[in-house]
């Protein structure tokens, strides 16, 4: 097992079920993108660029997957989170009740589409 893996399995419920279920999406609606941990962190590339993370946050009490090139998205705005960054917005999820399947694929299939943007509009 890669350690991008062990981070999804050893968190505690409801992160991991979140985790799972991202990685699930993720990989039917993208399948080349390739899981790697980088930063301490499973994240998908797409060749060598980064396209998407997912990092748990238990003292906050939710799950973000956050987009590189975020910049360019344009689908589902109202649902990104920024949070004081300045390249990167995230889906933010506290349970897997709260995923909204249609959104999030979207915004997958949205940001497949910029990959090659730069980070920045």
């Amino acid at each position: 097992m890669n350690p991008a893996e062990n981070y999804i399995l050893n968190q505690p419920e409801p992160f991991k079920g979140v985790l799972l279920h991202l990685q699930a999406t993720i990989e039917r609606t993208i399948p080349e993108a390739q899981l790697k941990f980088k930063w301490k962190l499973p994240c998908y590339y797409l060749d060598d660029s980064p396209f998407c993370y997912m990092n748990v946050s238990v003292k906050k009490g939710y799950v973000d997957l956050g987009f590189w090139r975020s910049a360019h998205l344009t689908k589902h705005t109202d649902k990104l989170t920024v949070d004081g960054r300045k390249l990167i917005k995230s889906l933010r999820y506290t349970s897997l009740e709260t995923i909204d399947e249609t959104v999030l694929v979207e915004i997958l299939q949205e940001a497949y589409l910029i990959k090659d943007n730069k980070f920045w509009s």
